[in-house]
């Protein structure tokens, strides 16, 4: 291990991210510590589904095991460490299967797990205690959900991670642990860092948060694609985390993608909110921070400070919510609307009306153009959702109440997919608990050591208050009409049953106009779809950046939503995409 940095690489953004990534992160340079980030809010509920489906023993990563297999033996000789949250529900049988592989393969690694995010066994007491488990985008309490509590997991932070591999483990298996836990723990390990050096920790965790979802930190989904020069093969993100905290991202050469300033500053405004980015083990002011291209794919991050960590932890919840099903209808040419119009109002007739189900999302995409030049641009979508506690009522015959009206209704009638039998709707239910409830617990080597979070330490509390930044006057010179996106770049993505839309300019004086410009207000007259929501603008000129999070637009998360794009990647898009008046100068300085 280098003596002055360590190298952190993620080889998983998702479950279902390219499974040959870890050997190829191993093998393709040095590398310190191998990382996989696995859980989605949505990954929660698929694991919880396997467990059901498959037995008690289930509940984690299937396909990490494969990773595991394949890099072992060069983890071995090379010294580097392996840190996941691929346990998920069930860290426990997973070490146990890790080990059992290691055992096959004659490979002498210690394995480690964590445990103490499951608040399952304990969720009724703990509401009797006073904990109300409340939807922190609602403010409702759990109790008046009137859903069934399927899953409730704590998010962890990473001393349990530091305090494994202090311990001599070389593969530590987490639960749900914060996305940039299994970056912090191993940068904490190596230097050693104490529990309130607060900025050290900060700068970790934004590393970890840049490198959690793999390639999106390399080029993937960016929004001026145009600049990377391949999308063959594209590189896995490394962090190159010095002792203060501050850190290189990179990639193994001889590989695709791109890292810039553009590609981290996009994924650093990813799923976030507010700019104090919050975690268990430290406050990160993203607002502080300075992104510098260093070299060809080299980019320096420093300067990011941090405070002391807030007294809850997040709870990730789902909620069994009921049932649903529904169809796309196909409308083409002429008189979209009523067309939909009679399709809708025969259907619900001949099921007994609307109101017997407990929510009916009817959603008329205009996909349709003016004098179409192909059969596809005569084409509108109508999208009909319905859900219920009673699986009856949204069952097979449901959808066969549907078919029935393939012959009998608009002409041109035809679907867009298959029927949808009735299926499970699972609600994800983000909530806060006092972290006087939450330990972790380290499994290693037949010991068991219990970590407190640090907010239980009784540490003095640190704020660190952002200075302001002077942002020049916008430009005042005639403007032109063109799409925000020539000039601007944006990223776009869930947090719960929220979203966010990251916006970022290249130059001060284009972020000087986008500050000015891009008002909520503004964002409503661009995307006339989001007026009915709650918008928070927050401000990051030290990054040239706008973040704006919209409330409560993806209903109750991935799993239970009816949009197009149930997990909001589009929106930055489709913002990029809405023409606006730009001034002449910043064109010109653009293509200077």
């Amino acid at each position: 291990m280098s003596e002055e940095i360590i190298r952190i690489g993620n080889c998983s953004g998702y479950y279902g991210d390219k499974l040959s990534a870890a050997k190829d992160m191993v093998e393709g340079g040095p590398l310190d510590v191998l990382t996989g980030d696995y859980l989605a809010e949505l990954t929660m509920t698929i694991l919880f589904n396997q467990k059901m489906q498959r037995g008690e023993d289930k509940g984690y990563v299937g396909t990490f095991l494969k990773q595991v297999k394949a890099v072992a033996e060069t983890c071995k000789e090379k010294n580097i460490k392996i840190v996941t949250n691929a346990g998920g529900l069930n860290p426990s049988s997973m070490a146990n299967e890790i080990e059992k592989i290691l055992e096959e393969l004659g490979i002498s690694l210690k394995v480690a797990y964590i445990t103490g995010d499951d608040l399952m066994p304990r969720m009724d007491a703990l509401i009797k205690e006073g904990e109300p488990f409340s939807n922190i985008d609602k403010q409702i309490p759990i109790e008046d959900s009137g859903c069934q509590t399927l899953t409730a997991n704590a998010y962890l932070g990473a001393w349990g991670i530091k305090e494994a591999l202090d311990a001599g483990a070389d593969i530590v298996v987490c639960p749900r642990v914060t996305d940039a836990a299994v970056v912090i723990g191993p940068a904490a390990w190596k230097f050693n860092w104490n529990r309130d050096d607060y900025d050290a920790l900060a700068g970790a965790l934004a590393a970890g948060h840049i490198i959690e979802c793999g390639c999106q930190a390399t080029g993937g989904n960016y929004s001026f694609f145009k600049e990377v020069p391949s999308f063959d093969n594209v590189g896995y993100p490394i962090a190159e985390i010095k002792a203060d905290g501050s850190f290189y991202i990179t990639k193994h050469p001889n590989t695709g993608g791109l890292v810039s300033t553009g590609t981290v500053t996009a994924q650093l405004l990813y799923e976030i909110s507010s700019p104090a980015y919050l975690n268990p083990d430290v406050i990160a002011h993203f607002d502080t921070l300075k992104i510098k291209q260093e070299s060809k794919d080299r980019v320096y991050v420093s300067g990011c400070r941090g405070s002391s960590p807030t007294q809850f932890h997040k709870v990730c919840i789902n909620l069994a919510g009921g049932y649903r099903n529904g169809m796309e209808f196909i409308l083409t040419g002429l008189d979209i609307e009523e067309k939909a119009k009679i399709i809708t109002d025969a259907f619900f007739n001949s099921v007994g009306g609307k109101d017997q189900f407990d929510e009916v999302s009817i959603l008329l995409d205009r996909t349709d153009k003016e004098d179409p030049g192909s059969n596809e641009e005569a084409m509108a979508s109508l999208r009909v959702s319905v859900k219920s506690k009673n699986a009856d009522l949204v069952g097979k015959m449901f959808s066969a109440k549907m078919i029935e009206l393939a012959l009998a209704n608009y002409p041109g009638f035809f679907i867009g997919g298959a029927v949808r039998s009735g299926g499970p709707v699972l609600v994800y239910w983000p909530a806060l608990i006092d972290s006087k409830h939450i330990s972790e617990t380290v499994h290693f080597d037949g010991k068991e050591t219990t970590i407190l979070p640090t907010n239980q330490l009784g540490l003095e509390e640190t704020y660190y208050q952002k200075q302001p930044i002077d942002i020049q006057p916008a430009p005042s010179d005639p403007s032109i009409k063109m799409p925000l996106g020539e000039l601007f770049g944006a990223r776009s993505g869930d947090k719960g049953g929220c979203a966010n839309i990251g916006v970022w300019a290249k130059t001060e004086n284009a972020y000087s106009f986008l500050n000015e410009c891009l008002t909520v207000k503004k964002i409503k007259e661009l995307m006339p779809d989001l007026a009915e929501f709650q918008i928070d603008r927050y401000e990051l000129p030290n990054i040239l950046s706008l973040n704006f999070y919209i409330h409560g637009i993806l209903e109750d998360g991935v799993s239970s939503n009816t949009r197009k794009d149930g997990q909001a990647k589009s929106l930055g898009e489709y913002l990029r995409a809405k023409y606006i008046e730009i001034p002449k100068s910043l064109i010109k300085e653009k293509e200077a």
